[in-house]
């Protein structure tokens, strides 16, 4: 870890249960009931997708529009958060391939993340920044502090712009690596690689990427020895789970935490 961090992030015991957008796979993913049900079933740790509307508001929502979870035409970045309030953002979701569509007209809105906050008060968040923008990371850093919740939240993107920006403005708050980051990790395993120095303090990785397995007992050895945390995503089987645990990993990011919460509760 470096230097300077202050944090209760870690502070939990491991393998780390991570809700991927909630409990996702059964509720309509980063929603108030997705998360309310990951706190129910006993999930620590709750990742969720940030962007920011343009009116600066700092929302919880996975992609830069709407298509997909509302079959709305809306871009984020172009809505206000009053025009966001309108959106169903039950609609779509449906856990039987299209047959029914059981959080439709439910009143299920995009939630705000200074919402999600106070809901939860008492979680550990991943907060993955979306978008590029330049607003969104002193916006972002200005809701976590108004919740007071510094300590319980690591920042993720795959984007280097805004992990560099939120590590200048609050060097104190962990983050993951961004994928420029992740590539050079990977390229120093090996035995004649050059030693690899982490800006960040979790490597969050799929088990496999294009045929090419990155969760390895090697991976994670090394993770462990330059003092970062592996956290794999996204894992819903539970031999995969199993997997993954066997091979000593920090943290899973799951859309059924209640799965793994039962594998480790009958381990």
């Amino acid at each position: 870890m470096r230097p300077g961090l202050d944090t209760e992030f870690f502070d939990l015991p491991r393998p780390r249960v991570i809700a991927h957008r909630g409990a996702s796979g059964d509720y309509p993913e980063n929603t108030l009931p997705a998360f309310g049900a990951a706190c129910t079933m006993g999930a620590p740790y709750f990742e969720l997708d940030v962007h920011i509307t343009r009116d600066g508001e700092i929302v919880v929502i996975h992609d830069d529009n709407l298509r997909r979870v509302a079959a709305h035409d809306g871009l984020i970045r172009e809505m206000t958060m009053a025009e966001l309030a309108t959106v169903d953002a039950g609609r779509n979701f449906t856990r039987d391939g299209g047959r029914g569509f059981p959080f439709r007209g439910q009143g299920i809105r995009v939630p705000s993340l200074a919402e999600v906050f106070a809901a939860f008060p008492h979680q550990r968040f991943i907060l993955e920044i979306k978008q590029t923008s330049h607003h969104l990371v002193p916006a972002m850093l200005a809701v976590i502090d108004r919740a007071k919740m510094r300590r319980r939240v690591l920042i993720a993107s795959e984007h280097q712009e805004p992990i560099d920006e939120f590590r200048a403005l609050a060097p104190g708050i962990p983050t993951n690596l961004p994928a420029r980051e992740v590539g050079l990790f990977m390229m120093s395993l090996g035995p004649r690689a050059q030693s690899y120095v982490a800006r960040g303090e979790a490597l969050q990785i799929p088990p496999e990427h294009q045929s090419w397995k990155l969760v390895s007992a090697e991976s994670v050895a090394t993770a462990h020895r330059i003092g970062i945390e592996l956290q794999v995503w996204t894992v819903n089987g539970a031999a995969e789970m199993c997997e993954m645990l066997a091979l000593g990993v920090d943290g899973i990011l799951t859309d059924y935490p209640a799965r793994l919460l039962d594998l480790l509760r009958a381990s």
